[in-house]
């Protein structure tokens, strides 16, 4: 192969979805204009299927729109150091139209702390070479290739998005001179150590169409005035969430019709409830009723040019605590080039004869620059002695920054940077100057690092042992970071645990899995695939869930011998759980999490910062229930109405039989349930034993059908009896006003395709609980539901509907009389086990991922259908995938960057680093793009007496001793009446407990109390027990102190 042939890779996309795979790198206009229609920024949006199995979580990003204009882009990525592999491997993983990957540098041991698909056998060879091999198995629809010739006019003119890194400002030049002539994007991106640089020059007019990729707001209007400056009032439910300068537009607003479907108008906002629209007093006058919509406008930004911004460069800052530094960053980098250009090398590291004349050349800079400030000597020194570092973390927090930049480029969706960003790390530098000596090159893997922060911190690093929970999407990027930096391959080790098999919808994000891994262990399985990027890792992977049940095997004895612990969790529970199991160990917690674009990290350091508890968000505000049965306003409640059917439907009724069918003790149980409860659980059983049992697929229709008809038409009907279209509140309001959607019933048509999706997916999950054959014809359904009886409805009289969540309490599961009679009646008409021997219920749980299990059919028909009845706007299947599954909007990109980031707090860590002010809390939200970086909060104080005390402190007692003892013990060392004593949730100790039941356990061993109040025994290896105690000082006020660490005997 000549060196500037292209190498391909030989993995073909399936069939359906193959894309142009050939040797040639082929320009996106050339893409066939009878399969794709014109986009913004001269992209096209193609009419070709996206996988939404594989991309399922970052269509949820980004959107259908951009998915397809990216899918028509060619990316060339120059240089496959570590920062090049790490933007190679998330754009590809986003679903470009294809990648080709530039090098014409061999690999060394400085590429190997970052570049994690190099390792020491391929010394010598070809970096672009040998990633394309690895980086083309990420993703089967991306042809990836590699070019090792160089780039030529042409060349780079057959992109749409170039990305240079670590590129000679010669390169640099030459290569912009063609882009911005050109019209192709340029991203220039650059890490030397803990500084970085990113540019940006996406052309002389960009089109972003969605500058933030928040949902368009909406919200109904309460009035609009008729004035010279029109204000809006919205109902007082919700704020209207616009902002000054936002665009809306109007519908259903009844009198001032103009206003609906009206071109997108400005607005000024007044107040959270209001604001002003512009003249409408030429408009009709508003009666009532109206729903207001944000409308996203297009922004057209102007950026210039590489050689242009180098002398007045427009800057994004990252970090406000530091809002001088991205200039000083600025001549340090272009002094750099020049360095680069007349020494044909890099500074020595942590040599200050090179430092000195590093910095003359940044003095020399200075000129070239407007506005430049008074150079940072310290600074400066220190980028000086540490930009020959290859640093893993940095790189892939870059990288995942880039890549987002790519996909901007490529689809207009979010905003990009203008034009230059800075970033550093130099809080992980230790506080004295490393010696020379201690950072001197040893042909080492890890090169890359000691010549920032020496061979001691390496020593420290590899003998780490560390639990790392989860291996999903950030557990993979936090794995191979690991793997890059040496945790635990120097005497250390590293447990990850995560029960979970890997699924299709992972592949788009969790790098370290394959097509061929699905259904297989992700912890195993990212194990082996992170020892393949570092032979010398110990890594244990477990395939545990975190929680009491497993604290046989996450006991004292494993917590003990850690040094931290770092979370790669999807769920707030866990975390809370890991987090006060690292409050309880005194262990370090490394916690980072994601949402779509966004991320954040934490660093949880004993003694010193809050815990990740310490702070938690406000809960989700729920969907009140009146609103869900009988108000729905908008397509959320009905989704969740019909997420709660099939719940009903398909789970709880069929769990309640399966347990009658299977435990003879079931009615006991039941009947001992508080409330209206037990007669609720035999209501459901008769249904689905007796009065709704299907036998045949006939059967299953049928009662498809009549459910149909009395969700979507009866209940309608009934609800119109009681609430007639005209009818008025006693205010003289109409009653069907504001949130309050006046609904219509809808007559069963088999011709209608929504109505026989809910039948045959209602028809065929009935069957699947039963155990009888499904038949998914869509015409045999069809004509099994035209045979169908159903019975005529009269809506009734007396029948009581809430308008409101207050008038539902009364009914609630806890209130009412037992009716003790209607008890033994249900009783009385349930068949019995042994009638029933034959019959075997399979209660379902809903899986949003499997497309041929009918779970989404049922939601989304159900949903739609009832959104008819009300006239709201129906969901397609990929949004109502999103809500209904509760789905978290997932991109590799923040996944990559949070990584990157708590992994520089590790280092901090490793180095014994103490001081809260060089700790970073990180946010980010690449859409904007938006980077914020605080110290943790400190650990509160508490006191008692004069002792100070925060959630890491606690009163160590060895036991054995007495109820009584223990009492004393707090009274007489502590000068502290204990007045309750809690373990868990079992009171062992009150002051108003009954004296005889205190005497009962006054003189008990404490462990023999905790096990007579709990009625369990004390697990062979729990060492020690924790207790809460309320206490009053001596003058009898009470007083908070720390838990109790009771270790047993």
């Amino acid at each position: 192969m000549s060196s500037a042939e292209v190498a391909t890779n030989s993995i073909d996309p399936p069939a359906k979805k193959r894309k142009i795979a050939t040797g040639e790198t082929t320009p996106a206009n050339s893409v066939s204009k009878a399969n794709s229609v014109m986009a913004n920024n001269g992209s096209v949006v193609s009419n070709q299927d996206i996988d939404e199995g594989l991309y399922s979580r970052q269509l949820y990003v980004l959107g259908h729109d951009a998915m397809r204009r990216m899918a028509t882009s060619d990316v060339l990525i120059s240089g496959l150091g570590g920062l090049g592999v790490e933007i190679a491997k998330n754009v590809i993983l986003s679903g470009v139209k294809s990648v080709t990957l530039h090098d014409e540098s061999l690999c060394t041991f400085s590429d190997l702390s970052s570049q994690f698909y190099l390792t020491e056998d391929y010394i010598g060879k070809n970096r672009a070479e040998v990633s394309c091999q690895f980086l083309a198995e990420l993703n089967n629809y991306v042809p990836t290739r590699a070019y090792t010739g160089p780039l030529t006019d042409d060349f780079v003119k057959g992109f749409s998005v170039v990305v240079l890194t670590n590129s000679s400002y010669d390169e640099k030049r030459r290569i912009s001179e063609i882009t911005h002539a050109s019209n192709v994007k340029l991203i220039i991106a650059c890490t030397r150590g803990i500084f970085a640089q990113v540019f940006c020059d996406f052309g002389k007019d960009f089109v972003v169409v969605d500058t933030n990729g928040e949902n368009p707001v909406s919200a109904m209007i309460a009035n609009i005035s008729k004035d010279e400056e029109g204000v809006v009032a919205c109902l007082d439910d919700a704020r209207h969430g616009l902002e000054s300068d936002d665009y809306v537009t109007f519908s259903e607003v009844q009198g001032m019709i103009e206003l609906n479907n009206c071109e997108p108008i400005k607005i000024k906002v007044l107040g959270p409830y209001t604001f002003s629209i512009g003249k409408t007093s030429d408009f009709s006058e508003y009666a009532r009723g109206g729903i207001v919509h944000q409308v996203k406008m297009p922004k057209t930004l102007h950026f210039a040019s590489y050689v242009e911004s180098l002398e007045d460069p427009k800057v994004m800052i990252t970090n406000f605590a530091k809002f001088d530094q991205p200039k000083q960053l600025h001549i340090a980098f272009a002094a750099l080039d020049s360095y680069m250009k007349d020494k044909g090398k890099l500074p020595r590291p942590w040599n200050n004869e090179d430092a000195e004349t590093f910095k003359s050349y940044c003095e020399k800079s200075v000129n070239n620059f407007k506005d430049a400030p008074e150079l940072d000597a310290t600074l400066i020194g220190k980028f000086a002695k540490t930009c020959r570092g290859n640093l893993n973390p940095v790189n892939a927090f870059i990288g995942g920054l880039v890549a987002q930049e790519v996909m901007k480029a490529c689809s207009g969706k979010f905003h990009p940077i203008e034009q230059y960003l800075y970033f550093d790390a130099i809080e992980c530098l230790p506080e004295q100057d490393i010696s020379e000596d201690d950072c001197v090159v040893k042909n080492s893997r890890y090169d890359g690092q000691t010549v920032v922060f020496g061979h001691q911190l390496q020593k420290k690093l590899g003998s780490l042992k560390y639990f790392v929970v989860g291996a999903g999407a950030i557990g993979c990027e936090l794995l191979k970071n690991f793997a890059m930096l040496g945790v635990g391959a120097d005497g250390g080790e590293v447990t990850v645990t995560d029960m979970d098999l890997i699924e299709k919808s992972n592949l788009n994000r969790q790098f370290l899995f394959r097509p061929h891994d699905v259904q297989k262990s992700k912890s195993v399985t990212a194990s082996k695939a992170v020892r393949r990027m570092n032979p010398y890792m110990n890594i244990v992977p477990h395939e545990n869930r975190v929680g009491p049940e497993t604290e046989k095997v996450y006991d004292d004895n494993f917590f003990e011998k850690l040094n931290g612990v770092a979370n790669a969790l999807d769920n707030v529970d866990a975390r809370i759980y890991m987090d006060r199991r690292c409050v309880y160990y005194r262990k370090p917690l490394l916690e980072s999490g994601t949402l779509g674009t966004k991320g954040n990290t934490q660093v949880v350091v004993p003694f010193i910062t809050e815990s990740y508890s310490s702070s938690q968000d406000p809960p989700e505000k729920s969907i009140p229930i009146c609103t869900l049965r009988n108000f729905p306003n908008a397509i959320e409640h009905t989704l969740q109405w019909a997420r709660d059917a099939f719940e009903g439907i398909f789970k709880q009724s069929a769990e309640n039989a399966a347990q009658y069918l299977s435990d003879p003790n079931f009615i006991e149980r039941t009947l001992r349930l508080p409330g209206v409860q037990p007669v609720e659980v035999l209501e459901s059983l008769k249904l689905a034993l007796v009065d709704e049992r299907p036998r045949t697929m006939e059967d299953c229709v049928s009662w498809a059908r009549n459910y149909w008809q009395e969700q979507y038409c009866n209940q309608i009907r009934q609800l119109l009896f009681n609430f007639p279209a005209e009818q008025v509140t006693s205010s003289g309001q109409p009653f069907w006003s504001g949130p309050k959607r006046c609904p219509v019933p809808l007559t069963f048509d088999v011709n209608e395709p929504l109505h026989l999706d809910y039948i045959l997916a209602g028809a065929n999950l009935k069957a699947e609980v039963y155990g009888i054959p499904q038949i998914r014809d869509r015409e045999t359904i069809a004509n099994m539901v035209k045979n169908v009886d159903v019975p005529e409805f009269t809506p009734k009289s007396g029948v009581k509907i809430a308008v409101n969540d207050a008038q539902l309490m009364p009914n609630g599961s806890g209130g009412g009389p037992i009716d003790q009679d209607k008890i033994g009646q249900l009783q009385n008409e349930l068949p019995t086990q042994e009638e029933l021997a034959e019959l075997c219920v399979t209660p379902l749980e809903f899986e949003k991922d499997d497309d041929n299990n009918l779970h989404m059919d049922f939601i989304v028909a159900a949903s739609n259908l009832r959104a008819a009845n009300y006239n709201i706007p129906p969901a397609d299947r990929h949004k109502s995938k999103l809500i209904a599954g509760k789905i978290i909007p997932a991109i590799a990109t923040t996944t990559s960057v949070v990584a990157g980031l708590i992994c520089l707090e590790l280092i901090k860590l490793a180095q014994g680093i103490n001081d809260i002010n060089l700790f970073r809390n990180g946010f980010v939200n690449l859409s904007l793009p938006l980077f914020c970086f605080s110290e943790p909060i400190a650990a509160p104080k508490l006191k008692y007496y004069d002792k100070e005390w925060t959630l890491w402190d606690r009163f160590e007692v060895k036991g054995e001793m007495t109820l009584q003892e223990f009492i004393d013990y707090f009274k007489n060392e502590h000068g502290l009446e204990i007045t309750m004593l809690s373990q868990g949730v079992c009171m062992l100790y009150a002051f108003f407990m009954p004296p005889v039941k205190l005497q009962d356990r006054i003189n008990l061993p404490m462990s023999e109390v905790v096990r007579k109040v709990s009625k369990r025994k004390i697990e062979s290896h729990v060492r020690a027990l924790v207790f809460e105690l309320c206490c009053n000082d001596r003058d009898g006020n009470d007083v908070e102190v720390p838990y109790v660490r009771y270790t047993l005997p």
